[in-house]
């Protein structure tokens, strides 16, 4: 007897996956509910809270360049200091 042969597995998946959203009743309403919530959180409260600071401040893309180096080596030995008088280590 021949065995039939059988779907490789990603295959096997996205059918499985698929046949569950097809029947799905309940669940389409709950992403539904997911997907607004999430356009909500990343769309609506970024135009308000999270405003293009960089765009706003700086003309060009060599002052934003040379502001945010500033501002990460600037943090980052900040934190060598604050460690070195912390712990008394030398470094």
């Amino acid at each position: 007897m021949e065995q039939a042969q059988r779907p490789l597995l990603p295959i096997r998946i996205w059918r499985f996956y698929c046949d569950g959203f097809r029947r799905m009743t309940l669940g389409r309403t709950l992403w539904k509910i997911i997907l607004l919530k999430l356009f909500i959180m990343f769309g609506v409260l970024k135009l308000f809270f999270f405003p293009d600071f960089l765009a706003t401040n700086f003309s060009s893309d060599e002052q934003r360049a040379d502001y945010v180096l500033e501002q990460m080596t600037r943090s980052a030995s900040s934190n060598t200091t604050h460690l070195k008088e912390t712990k008394g280590d030398p470094l």
